[in-house]
């Protein structure tokens, strides 16, 4: 695997007939190999709307205010992927690593859909589970592109191909920067034992210059819950 920090690159395809350089493409590129990567965090609130564009913190809700882990479940693979107050049901595929290390994002031409990196753990499993998506397009806003507007205490849902719907609770929002990021707080497991959820796109502003996003957003939830 690539040792590196995150990155978010632009998608480098040409516009149509005009050669311009779409920049408004952008997916998270989780890169697994190099857990102790850098020291520092830069923590991010949440925008009311759209993706988040500036290094500020989440708020964070005491432990006694959430609700108590639930056990993990057995291995599943998801199928979709539910945020309530964001209206999010998103189709969930399967994913690996590219050529450089990195997680492959779904495909450019399906905005509305989630990857799993499926090597790693099933949401709802003991463990992290990472999921990844698009922020936007050229023309529209895509999967995640609200995900910064979470806050701890908010419901996120999957739903499994064992027909069991793994509940989590979201308690952390944060804005990482590229240029000071530690992958093992952003992707390690927080507490060992649970089963846990990140969800990741990207975040920050759009650099010219480097043509990609400066930062990524990572939600982390964990399972309270468990339905069919």
């Amino acid at each position: 695997m690539r040792d590196d920090f995150s990155d978010c690159p632009f998608d480098r395809r040409r516009s149509g007939g005009s050669g311009r350089l779409v920049t408004g493409v952008a997916w998270a590129v989780l890169l697994l190999g190099l857990w102790l990567w850098g020291r520092d965090l830069t923590e991010v609130r949440p925008q009311t709307s759209g993706p988040a564009t500036g290094d500020m913190a989440a708020g964070v809700r005491s432990e006694a205010e959430l609700p108590p882990a639930a056990r993990p479940l057995a291995k599943a693979q998801p199928l979709r992927l539910d945020i309530p107050d964001l209206g999010v049901q998103a189709p969930v595929v399967r994913r690996g690593l590219d050529r450089r290390g990195a997680i492959e994002p779904p495909p450019f031409d399906q905005a509305g859909v989630v990857g799993w990196y499926a090597a790693g753990v099933e949401p709802g499993a003991a463990g992290a589970a990472l999921m990844v998506g698009h922020v936007d397009t050229e023309t529209r806003p895509a999967v995640f592109y609200k995900l910064s507007t979470l806050t701890p205490g908010r419901t996120v849902r999957v739903v499994r191909a064992d027909g069991r719907v793994a509940e989590f609770t979201v308690d952390d929002v944060r804005v990482l920067s590229r240029d000071r990021f530690d992958a093992r707080q952003a992707y390690g497991v927080h507490r060992p034992g649970r089963a846990e959820l990140r969800l990741i796109t990207c975040g920050g502003t759009f650099d010219p210059v480097r043509r990609g996003y400066t930062a990524n957003v990572v939600v982390s939830a964990y399972l309270t819950a468990t339905g069919v």
